[in-house]
């Protein structure tokens, strides 16, 4: 369907951004204003091995994971919380499954505003089970069980998103090779087809079922990219080609948006800065709270303009102080009320000043995630929207370099250097047109293993 692609910045800079507030708040059921003037926790339980064995003990693992969480926020006095379960294969393969645990959550979350004024909201996120190199994207059975899963989410859920997978067999051929034109064809290219044709249904069944329709997130390509990267003493993948994979999945994730959700986008998308800025929806960001899950180089700066804050995903177990979720609901909720502070105080620019410049250097990846520089990525990739995905994602990818390549402050090491540099020749070299660009990847690609541009619809 023709949808309207986005070419208007939401906001005039990067300094217009602040955590907390959104150009676009929405609202959940239970009345929580998101990117309304203050920062929400969202914690993400995660199953035991094991308790997926029957829906029963699926259903009690999650009731105390959840409620684990619920409880400890009423104890503690934090007013607000939003659990997101990513669901395991079963609750998506069995989707009934998955709308139980969102039913229970919907009802634990009731029953906690009904005793204790505590509003809480639920994010049900089906797991994309379309391997791209297993399964056709469009035509097989775990094609119709997540847009069931869905289906069924919704009748209970706040929120619902998606981590989709479109154009990952590109990708994982193209990024051990340091390929940044395959990069660029299996994130920019087939990623943005595959969720125009996913968000398109996403969206209808969220407004028929009264739902917030969430965000997706690159988490597949462009996450794994960072993680290859790794940290100061990792060199299987440049950072700066990790950069790059980022900046390049911001023109993808954006495709959700423009087919009508409104966010918060999914925690794990470390393009979501550049998402604000491009769209103004309120974001949920994960950073030093989510090293239970990864570790990664953003840790404090990722903060500086999110709406919600999040710890990626705990696995359910105990600790000292109580079990994982009621831990680090806590912790979240603390951290929250510290950006919350700091707004009521009138102190959020130094806030946003301090987390900024706590680690905008120690990564290139950082480095083009600083709310000034997620502007400048965004505003590349608005400049050049109306033309195609391609061109977007390429003037992102470029203006990504040039950020990196153009502050004396970002130290590079000859490697990464070096890297940087063959990568924007590279792009500078692709083709204008992206029907070119498209029939030479598809030459050159062909033989890659579990590609099917049928798939993509070409």
């Amino acid at each position: 369907m023709a949808r309207k692609k986005l070419t208007q910045m939401a906001y005039k800079d990067g300094a217009e951004m602040m955590f907390g507030t959104a150009k676009f708040p929405v609202t959940t059921k239970r009345g929580i204003v998101l990117g309304g003037g203050f920062v929400h926790p969202e914690v993400v339980p995660h199953p035991r091995p094991g308790s997926e064995k029957t829906m029963k003990t699926l259903l009690r693992e999650y009731e105390k994971a959840n409620g684990d969480a619920l409880e400890r926020m009423v104890i503690v006095g934090h007013p607000t919380l939003q659990i997101e379960n990513e669901h395991i294969f079963q609750m998506t393969h069995n989707p009934k499954w998955g709308a139980e645990i969102a039913a229970q959550t919907a009802r634990q979350m009731d029953d906690c505003l009904t005793k204790y004024g505590l509003k809480a909201a639920y994010r049900s996120t089906p797991a994309d089970l379309r391997k791209p190199d297993m399964v056709d994207m469009r035509n097989s059975d775990y094609t119709r069980e997540v847009l069931e899963s869905f289906n069924e989410c919704a009748k209970y859920a706040d929120i619902v998103s998606i981590e989709s997978m479109g154009g990952k067999e590109i990708f994982d051929h193209a990024i051990i090779r340091n390929d940044i034109a395959g990069i660029l064809f299996g994130i920019g290219v087939l990623g943005a087809i595959d969720m125009e044709w996913m968000w398109d249904q996403i969206v209808a069944i969220a407004k028929k079922n009264n739902c917030i329709a969430g965000g997706d997130t690159n988490c597949s390509e462009a996450n794994t990219a960072m993680f290859m990267a790794g940290g100061m003493t990792s060199k299987d993948v440049p950072h700066v080609m990790a950069a790059l994979a980022r900046a390049i999945a911001a023109s993808r994730t954006l495709v959700a948006y423009e087919c009508g959700a409104t966010g918060p986008t999914k925690d794990c998308a470390y393009e979501d800065p550049i998402i604000k800025a491009m769209a103004g929806v309120p974001i949920s960001c994960e950073g030093k709270t989510s090293a239970c899950a990864h570790s990664d180089l953003a840790g404090n700066l990722i903060a500086a303009v999110c709406d919600v804050w999040s710890n990626e995903a705990v696995e359910y177990h105990d600790m000292f102080g109580a079990t994982t979720t009621s831990v680090f609901a806590e912790i979240l909720g603390y951290d929250c009320a510290m950006f919350n502070s700091a707004i009521e105080l009138g102190y959020q620019q130094q806030m946003k000043e301090i987390l900024v410049n706590s680690d905008m250097y120690r990564d290139s990846h950082s480095l083009i995630l600083a709310p000034d520089n997620a502007w400048e990525v965004g505003n590349a990739i608005v400049q050049n929207r109306a033309k195609s995905n391609y061109a977007s994602a390429r003037a992102g990818a470029i203006k990504a370099g040039q950020i990196i390549l153009g502050d004396k402050k970002m130290k590079l090491t000859k490697l990464e250097n070096e890297a940087l540099t063959k990568a924007m020749k590279e792009l500078e070299a692709l083709p204008d047109d992206e029907g070119t660009f498209i029939d030479d990847c598809l030459k050159k690609y062909k033989n890659v293993k579990g590609f099917n541009p049928a798939s993509y619809g070409l």
